[in-house]
């Protein structure tokens, strides 16, 4: 089933992470106080928020942000999960908000004298640098002592990259990812690679195929995702795996050749180094949790 998780990162300031890999919508809801201040980040798959019941609906597309704010009255959140979709939001009063910024807002409308008492919606796109920030905190391999403290670093750093007007800060990293055809071909890059996860093309057949030169596919992929090419790859076929096992539609063996292990031993050892448990023992728990 999908899950959820809160991380209080201080007073009137919270962050969420969702995510649904069964095959049902995950329905999440939840109150929120009047005059919170909500951004919602689409990392993959796609949401829907509801409204009024029912009466409004709004799409959270992948690789897309939404801003809520409205003054005026609560809104509560109705947010309904795709299947394989994952989701940050982060929530913030608007007086915690209003100290995080220096007098000079004007890049932020809804701060300005007269917006301050309006509602105020907001779609845009994920760049570069907050899809690895988004990434990050979704695959994070951290002590859990210092969670907290690396999901409020983040949170700032999600914050202060949402409302950068400027050129983005990893332009001068990694040049060509200001032209946005360059940005496409990298996510054509990630789409081939989940296609053929089982049989995965070499790197350099991939960087011909997108029509990038090897050196341009791994830096832009890195930047956008936050890891190799390869490396992202195992993450997500062990997540498909652990899907599939959930299912309760094949056995071990099954869903290792599905992900393109052609041994049982490769897979298992690979899920155990992604899970830290082998893939009967995750299927006992479940059988035990049913």
């Amino acid at each position: 089933m999908g899950s959820q998780e809160e991380v209080k990162i201080e007073n009137d300031f919270i962050l969420l992470r969702f995510q649904n890999e069964t095959d049902p919508t995950y329905i999440i809801e939840r109150p929120v106080s009047q005059g919170l201040i909500q951004f919602h980040f689409g990392i993959k798959g796609k949401g829907k928020f509801i409204f009024n019941q029912g009466g409004y609906a709004l799409d959270l597309k992948e690789e897309k942000a939404l801003l809520f704010y409205n003054p005026q009255k609560e809104l509560p959140l109705h947010l309904e999960l795709a299947p394989n979709t994952w989701v940050i939001s982060v929530i913030i009063s608007i007086k915690k908000f209003h100290g995080l910024f220096s007098s000079d807002v004007e890049h932020v409308p809804f701060l300005s004298d007269e917006n301050k008492d309006k509602k105020y919606y907001k779609e845009s796109d994920i760049s570069p640098s907050m899809a690895i920030v988004l990434s990050q905190l979704f695959h994070y391999n951290l002590n859990p002592s210092i969670k907290n403290l690396y999901y409020k670093g983040k949170a700032y750093e999600l914050l202060s990259l949402f409302f950068n007007r400027s050129e983005d800060p990893n332009a001068e990293q990694c040049p060509f990812l200001i032209d946005e055809e360059n940005v496409l071909k990298i996510k054509k890059a990630k789409e081939i690679m989940i296609a053929n996860m089982a049989e995965p093309p070499r790197l350099e057949a991939l960087a011909e195929q997108v029509g990038l030169s090897l050196k341009k596919l791994k830096m832009g992929f890195k930047q956008i995702y936050g890891d190799t090419v390869f490396g992202f790859l195992f993450d997500y076929k062990m997540d498909y795996a652990r899907q599939l096992l959930d299912s309760g539609s094949y056995n071990v063996n099954e869903v290792g050749l599905k992900i393109g292990y052609s041994t049982g031993s490769h897979f298992i050892a690979a899920f155990k180094k992604k899970f830290g448990t082998t893939p009967k023992k995750y299927l006992m728990n479940l059988n035990t949790n049913v």
